[in-house]
């Protein structure tokens, strides 16, 4: 033991950081298995699929109640305004409700407190809640589920939710993307939703090699609460995860690391 810690002190590591380690190593127990995670669901994945599949109309059919109180969700297109992909068009209008008998410019006269006194604040600039908020989690529109499962073959789906926002409210799929130290491309998407699959074939030649290693990382897909392999998640099958862009699918990113 003498000669061992002579050689340790030697190397030039202190004597009192190898006694700590050793006297920490001595005091701790192994955690219990079950500390892994936080507790699984004790109901059978099967049961808990089944009862969410069940209460899935409810879910949405509130959730739309709840847009239509607040929101003007009409199909009102912008002649001759088109997003930047040029492939989808531009609501026209303000959509947020107005309490019954208000109006904009009488809301403009009143004071903020007046505002408050009279509960008077629309409730579409009120917090929106997820379209199931016991549970929360990321919930993705259907032409990016479709168009993942065909690249990739990840099935974003959710048994329990659907995607609640009206499509032509939704920027357009795919989205356009634009690089900061190339401004001159524009949009440099092709067209194409920018997947694990077929990033490098598209960025190859405009980014460096530590943005591309980047840009790797961002569409690696790894698994998340609802998109998993354990019994918890909300996906029928086991699913490899989501990838740090796959909530920027249906926006339009500009990305500042390149």
């Amino acid at each position: 033991m003498e000669g061992k810690m002579r050689r340790v002190l030697n190397a030039g590591i202190p004597c009192a950081l190898i006694v700590a380690a050793a006297s920490l190593s001595a005091l701790s127990d192994p955690l219990p298995p079950d500390t892994t995670y936080r507790p699984l669901p004790a109901r059978p994945f099967s049961a808990v699929k089944a009862d969410d599949e069940a209460q899935k109309p409810r879910v949405m059919a509130r959730q739309r109640a709840l847009l239509e109180e607040r929101y003007d969700l009409s199909d009102r297109p912008m002649p001759g305004a088109m997003m930047s992909g040029g492939t989808k068009p531009v609501q026209h209008g303000v959509r947020v409700k107005l309490a019954k008998g208000q109006i904009w410019q009488g809301l403009a006269e009143m004071s903020p407190g007046e505002i408050r006194d009279r509960n008077l604040l629309p409730n579409g600039l009120l917090p929106l809640p997820h379209v199931k908020h016991a549970t929360g989690g990321q919930v993705f529109p259907e032409q990016e589920i479709r168009e993942i499962g065909r690249q990739e073959g990840r099935d974003l789906r959710r048994f329990d939710v659907d995607f609640d926002l009206p499509d032509h409210l939704t920027p357009e799929f795919p989205s356009p993307i634009f690089l900061t130290t190339h401004p001159e491309l524009g949009d440099v998407s092709r067209g194409e939703l920018l997947t694990i699959r077929n990033y490098y074939e598209i960025m190859n030649g405009i980014i460096t090699p530590v943005q591309m290693e980047g840009l790797r990382l961002l569409l690696t897909p790894f698994p998340q609460e609802e998109f998993n392999q354990t019994e918890d998640r909300k996906v029928a099958a086991q699913s490899l995860g989501v990838t740090c862009l796959d909530c920027h699918a249906t926006s339009t990113p500009t990305l500042p690391f390149i």
